[in-house]
C-alpha cells in the first residue's frame, strides 16, 4: 500500500480567495461574516481556512480544533477562566467540551484542523 505524501494544497493561505459561508451561528451581538475554504476532509476530520469579521461569539466545542492564526487578533476566554489574546503566528488547541467566548477585534483568518 502506498500513502500519498501530499493530499491537499492551498498556495498562499494568507491571501487565498475564500467562499462566503454566511453569518456566524455562534455570534452573540449582531451578524459576523464568515468566509472559508475546506482544503481536506475525511469523515469527522477536516482542515481548511476560516475567516471571520469582528465581534463576540460563544463556543461549545463538539470536536477538537487546532488553529494557527494567519492574521487578525482575538481574545478567547474559557468559561470560568482567564482571557488569552491570540494573533498572527499563534497556535491554540480547543479540546472537545471547551466552552467560552471568542471576541474578534480585527478580522481573523486562521488555518483550522478539526479532529
Amino acid at each position: 500500500m502506498t500513502n500519498a505524501i501530499l493530499t491537499a494544497l492551498l498556495p498562499g493561505a494568507d491571501t487565498a480567495d475564500l467562499e462566503d459561508w454566511g453569518p456566524l451561528d455562534e455570534a452573540t451581538d449582531g451578524p459576523m461574516a464568515v468566509h472559508g475554504v475546506e482544503v481536506w476532509a475525511d469523515g469527522d476530520r477536516s482542515a481548511g481556512i476560516w475567516q471571520c469579521s469582528p465581534g463576540p461569539s460563544l463556543w461549545r466545542q463538539d470536536e477538537n480544533e487546532m488553529i494557527y492564526v494567519l492574521s487578525g487578533r482575538m481574545t478567547v476566554t474559557p468559561e470560568g477562566g482567564e482571557p488569552l489574546d491570540l494573533g498572527a503566528g499563534d497556535i491554540a488547541v480547543f479540546p472537545v467540551g471547551w466552552t467560552g467566548t471568542w471576541v474578534i477585534h480585527e478580522t481573523l483568518r486562521k488555518v483550522y484542523v478539526l479532529f
